[in-house]
């Protein structure tokens, strides 16, 4: 009976979480599953799992008799409450050593809460981002676990075989202590925001500004995703807009209600990034963009009071807006990996964490969904400089910004001059050059903030007075 036992143990029966067990399974680890709803561990066995090592479950208890000691658990359920509730069901069913691994998108103060109630009976904790989607769980996530290092060490040999592989090894790595891993995946999420809203921007230019047709964009976006823009959403992207609607035979991208949802780590990247004061620009204009797609009813209404500029057929170069258009992408993004990076690391030195930057931009190179090609480039950025401040100061991304800089430029000016909104763009744009910029207008600021409240300024001629506060009346009567 003993070698019946399965290796590891999976709760959630959803897509995500038959994917993975799948994996699992695939690579050699016989796998126990239970699901609060039996029916489902029914189902599974006797259609995509038949004949395969697979163990159901009908209770928690069952669950924890299936499985080898020290027991593995994987939660695969939905963020929040049914996290807690599900670790309340398991929880009497296990014994000093055993692990629970959330592989959901926690958020990681919660990771750190759970992780020190479960130390209290002996039981590890181990938060880890997965990232790749319902095909990346089958096939091969992105990793990003974090907690207890030991623990990690027990699940390692299973997570290193599911994750997606490149060409240096499998897309998993220890992140850092406690609720690291969750945090990491946060901020992937983020970038991922701000990606999306950037090929969304792109496509709005091209679309409205040129006129161009979705089979003319699926070209453009497969032939961008041969160079620096190749990446797992330009690709899917190209694919979209070849896509036709079964019925009507017009471009399914074509006949999408332009509202935009969201499930929350997009909010929490731009929260955080305000608490410890890290500038997230782009990301947060995608953020934005969201918001304001969903107010449909309110845009309709406006559109047929609130004037802009008068549209009109483009005259000019067609190849060199495209050409400006794929160099302000290519800037904008280096602007929101610089973004994800900076607040990764503000996390690292505040949490005390000692986050291994190079090694998460290569885990990002396979797997998951914000997978590019520009992130071999950051991963040899802090290769060669771990206390790196800004990938805008590495040599690469400095010369790639001096390159499409020009693109970049125009590209913002061409959407603006038609009335196309790009917030992204111009939130990127602006970040590159508030980085850029040795002198601020916040000395305005802070003359303003001296003289209604008192809060003071320091001096660029004299920094050895420190905080000093100016009587502003007495100076312009």
């Amino acid at each position: 009976m003993e070698a019946a036992r399965a290796k590891i143990g999976l709760v959630g029966l959803g897509v995500m979480g038959e994917n993975l067990a799948l994996n699992i399974e695939r690579h050699g680890f016989p796998i126990a599953v239970y699901n609060r709803e039996p029916e489902k561990v029914d189902h599974l066995l006797a259609t995509r799992a038949k004949g395969l090592r697979f163990f159901g479950a009908h209770s928690p208890a069952e669950l924890a008799r299936l499985l080898e000691r020290p027991r593995k658990i994987i939660l695969l359920v939905k963020a929040g409450q049914p996290v807690d509730w599900t670790i309340e069901q398991i929880r009497p069913h296990l014994e000093p050593g055993d692990i629970i691994v959330d592989g959901g998108n926690s958020w990681y103060e919660d990771t750190e809460r759970r992780q020190k109630e479960l130390a209290a009976s002996g039981i590890r904790f181990v938060g880890s981002g997965v990232s790749g989607g319902e095909e990346g769980a089958l096939w091969g996530p992105s990793l990003m676990p974090g907690g207890e290092r030991d623990a990690y060490e027990e699940i390692r040999p299973v997570w290193e075989a599911i994750a997606a592989k490149v060409d240096d090894g499998p897309c998993v790595t220890y992140i850092g202590p406690g609720g690291s891993g969750h945090f990491v995946k946060m901020v992937h999420n983020g970038i991922e925001y701000g990606d999306m809203q950037l090929i969304a921007e792109a496509y709005d230019i091209l679309h409205r500004g040129l006129g161009f047709s979705a089979d003319r964009l699926a070209e453009v976006f497969a032939r961008w995703n041969e160079g620096v823009l190749s990446s797992f959403l330009i690709e899917i992207t190209a694919k979209i807009f070849r896509a036709k609607d079964a019925e009507t035979g017009a471009p399914l991208v074509d006949l999408i209600l332009d509202k935009a949802g969201q499930k929350g780590t997009g909010l929490w990247t731009s929260k955080v990034a305000l608490d410890l004061g890290v500038a997230i620009p782009t990301i947060d204009a995608a953020i934005m963009a969201r918001l304001l797609s969903g107010r449909k009813n309110e845009r309709i209404e406006a559109a047929r009071v609130l004037e802009g500029p008068k549209a009109g057929g483009f005259q000019g170069d067609e190849a060199e807006i495209v050409a400006a258009v794929h160099d302000a992408l290519y800037a904008a993004k280096i602007c929101s990996y610089t973004q994800g990076m900076a607040l990764l690391r503000a996390a690292s030195d505040t949490f005390r964490w000692d986050l291994p930057l190079g090694e998460i931009a290569g885990i990002w190179r396979g797997g998951c969904i914000i997978r590019a090609e520009l992130l071999g480039g950051i991963r040899e950025a802090y290769s060669k400089r771990a206390d790196l401040p800004s990938l805008l100061l590495d040599d690469r991304f400095r010369e790639a910004m001096a390159r499409s800089q020009p693109g970049f430029r125009k590209a913002v000016a061409f959407a603006q001059g038609l009335g196309i909104p790009c917030l992204a763009f111009s939130s990127s744009l602006a970040y590159y050059d508030s980085h850029r910029s040795a002198r601020l207008p916040q000395n305005l600021t802070q003359a303003q903030r001296d003289y209604f409240g008192a809060h003071t300024y320091e001096r660029v001629d004299k920094p050895e007075l420190g905080a000093v506060h100016t009587d502003w009346p007495s100076l312009v009567g």
